[in-house]
């Protein structure tokens, strides 16, 4: 059973910057990726990022990539999102997800077993 805690959302301007930490319990954290996913109202859970275990690799939808970098310290068993430049269109429920079953699909929530509470980000423009 593994436990997820988001934190860090909040209102920005358009063109500034927020910062979410999802806090990991349970299983061992270093094992398995860790991804970021987003719901805007009235659309569908979309994929943001994605993380190995071991921090080596990171994948980004399009939307975000060079804006957003997700990272992770298996010491405290954090993964975070930095999130730059942001648009109105960046608003959202953003929720972390943890993935122990590495024959899962990295981009769809199908693919991940454990979710977080969410933690919501508004982008005024």
């Amino acid at each position: 059973q593994v436990q997820l805690v988001e934190s860090g959302g909040g209102l920005v301007q358009a063109g500034g910057s927020l910062r979410l930490s999802c806090a990991a319990s349970g299983g061992t954290f270093r094992s398995y990726a860790m991804g970021w996913f987003r719901q805007a109202p009235g659309k569908e859970r979309e994929f943001v990022a994605r993380i190995v275990g071991s921090g080596g690799i990171r994948y980004y939808s399009e939307s975000v990539k060079g804006r957003f970098t997700i990272f992770r310290d298996n010491a405290k068993n954090t993964v975070g999102l930095q999130m730059n430049s942001l648009k109105p269109e960046d608003t959202a429920v953003y929720y972390c997800a943890a993935d122990l079953s590495p024959s899962g699909s990295r981009y769809n929530p199908s693919g991940y077993n454990y979710w977080g509470q969410g933690t919501q980000v508004t982008v005024s423009s």
